[in-house]
């Protein structure tokens, strides 16, 4: 077994979350939960339903007439997740 310099814990497990893929998973449910943030209170309690995978936001929105204006500044929200979480994790987001 080779001997290398000593690390610190957090050193440890940001290695093991790079190697395993696992930051990535966390930086998109983080922007998940920053939603109702992004968004405010009032979109989100129109809300109904939201997952994240592979960088897709799916969210169920119980008002037609929102959803069609949450498509229309899509752009800029993943932008501002993006920009809260200080990587671009979220690809697009899907309402329905």
């Amino acid at each position: 077994m080779k001997r290398t310099d000593p690390k610190s814990i957090a050193e440890i497990i940001g290695d093991f979350m790079q190697h395993e893929d696992i930051e990535a998973t966390m930086l998109e449910h983080k922007a998940l939960s920053l939603w109702k943030d992004v968004v405010g209170p009032g979109v989100n309690r129109m809300t109904t339903e939201r997952y994240v995978d592979n960088g897709i936001i799916t969210v169920k929105i119980s008002s037609a007439a929102l959803r069609n204006d949450l498509m229309l500044s899509r752009t800029a929200i993943i932008q501002n997740l993006n920009n809260l979480v200080g990587k671009p994790v979220i690809r697009d987001i899907v309402f329905r």
